[in-house]
């Protein structure tokens, strides 16, 4: 099918995330994908990383697929300050890592419940059931990790 053919948000998603949000679609990305911050632990330069996210309790969690081995992951582990674009907001917050399968398979229940097909798709491609149980979703979640990020009160970042 010829690109002009398919849906706005398809003719957008081949761009990087961070073109998509300089040109002002943020609002409208930014709905599945936020633009995360973190300092990289060996040059001390920042690193921008598009990552899915969920917004609960005035926290921003965000999974990792690759579970401990993912670089935004070890950055955070080493300077737990971050600087997040959701949307339109941007702020500074304190990254906490988890690697607690119990909580780690919380979140992932969560986001079967609110999003049961994409979810479940990317869990599938993993070997989880479509259906998993909570036993099957805490093993899942022993290969994974995920990153609890608490916005500094009353501090806007700069970017």
């Amino acid at each position: 099918m010829a690109i002009k053919n398919k849906p706005f948000f398809w003719k957008i998603i081949k761009y990087p995330p961070q073109f998509i949000y300089a040109i002002g679609l943020g609002p409208i990305y930014g709905r599945m994908v936020l633009l995360l911050t973190t300092t990289g632990r060996i040059s001390g330069l920042p690193r921008v990383t598009p990552l899915q996210y969920e917004d609960i309790d005035s926290e921003i969690i965000i999974g990792s697929a690759r579970g401990i081995n993912a670089d935004w992951f070890k950055n955070i582990q080493a300077d737990p300050q971050v600087k997040v674009q959701v949307r339109s907001r941007k702020f500074t917050g304190i990254g906490e890592p988890v690697t607690d399968p119990s909580r780690i398979a919380d979140f992932l229940e969560y986001r079967l419940r609110k999003n049961p097909r994409m979810i479940g798709f990317i869990m599938s491609r993993e070997g989880v059931s479509k259906d998993p149980s909570r036993e099957e979703l805490e093993k899942h979640a022993t290969r994974k990790a995920m990153v609890v990020i608490k916005p500094i009160s009353n501090h806007v970042a700069t970017f």
